[in-house]
């Protein structure tokens, strides 16, 4: 892996269904994410296993995306000269958040662990084996699996057998918060989180208050660094264009609140000011840029966490004009 890797990248392709990468208006959108300046993107999709206990993770011919879809999208992607993070993630199906997957950690309950790794593990190679087929830049091997990340040893079999497959760089994706936990970053190419710090502290927040928020945050970073000598990556980090949104920047639930661009730029703001010159710091994946963009004049009517046509995708375009 090149020692000087910085991504100027988007998360792109989430929360859709088969067969919409292969759509007229994915490639429209992927148009318009490269004019952002972006250089990657993490292309992002999702399986269910069917509830946080389960310990079978299967293939929803009604929803997950085929590998014929997921070919199209990385083969759009490099004609565009956009380099790929394949990022296949599993949910449950229960609706319960993907980081509670799992079982405690008691006498009786390792024949449940081990199943479950192993049906992850064929999930997994899987999609290693399509990285490596479609030449994909880096290989995310899991996202907010909290609940996991305490059994290092099947995940330290986990990596080596992703590796014998799959040639490129590796990352997982840890929680905000959690990145302590994981005691097996030595085994991965790059140490990435889902950066959804609430750094502000009231709606609107000013961009010089949230910078001073994230000084803590970068000093825990610095030490992790320091610890596994590894560069810390943003595979997800964004905030939704509605008030009060930086105070709880993973929210997408709250969909009362009125819009408000200023203080999703505020937020983007913040991050690359406090983090972009950090010799440790990889960059941004931001969350996200979808399949599927509204109109343009529609853009001060979404209070999601796209960008296009919002004061933050000006922002993100500056900075990523820049060098680093």
């Amino acid at each position: 892996m090149e020692s000087n890797l910085f991504v100027k990248g988007m998360t792109y392709g989430w929360d859709t269904t088969r067969g919409a990468y292969r759509q007229p208006y994915a490639l429209e959108s992927l148009i318009r994410l490269k004019e952002t300046g972006s250089e990657w993107i993490a292309l992002s999709f999702y399986t269910y296993q069917n509830t946080t206990f389960s310990t079978e993770i299967v293939f929803d011919y009604g929803h997950t995306m085929t590998d014929r879809d997921i070919e199209h999208a990385v083969r759009q992607a490099k004609e565009l000269g956009l380099k790929v993070c394949l990022k296949p993630v599993v949910n449950s199906r229960d609706g319960i958040w993907r980081a509670h997957i799992g079982f405690p950690n008691e006498i009786g309950s390792e024949p449940y662990w081990e199943a479950w790794f192993k049906s992850y593990r064929n999930f997994l190679l899987h999609y290693a084996e399509l990285a490596e087929e479609l030449d994909c830049e880096m290989f995310c091997i899991g996202c907010e699996m909290v609940l996991t990340e305490s059994k290092t040893e099947y995940w330290r079999e986990l990596i080596a057998e992703v590796r014998a497959i799959y040639s490129g760089p590796l990352i997982y994706n840890a929680n905000h918060g959690s990145e302590e936990g994981v005691d097996w970053f030595d085994e991965v190419d790059l140490i990435g989180t889902s950066a959804y710090y609430p750094v502000a502290s009231k709606p609107g927040d000013s961009v010089e208050a949230m910078v001073s928020k994230w000084q803590p945050v970068k000093e825990r970073f610095a030490r992790l660094h320091e610890k596994f000598g590894k560069k810390i990556l943003f595979m997800e980090i964004g905030c939704r264009s509605a008030k009060g949104c930086a105070m709880m920047p993973w929210d997408f639930t709250h969909t009362e609140l009125p819009f408000d661009e200023d203080e999703q730029a505020n937020f983007y703001s913040s991050v690359i000011e406090a983090f972009w010159d950090e010799p440790w710091f990889s960059g941004f994946f931001w969350w996200d840029w979808s399949t599927k963009l509204y109109p343009l004049e529609s853009a001060h009517e979404d209070r999601g966490f796209d960008i296009y046509g919002k004061k933050a995708e000006h922002i993100v375009k500056q900075w990523y004009a820049k060098d680093r």
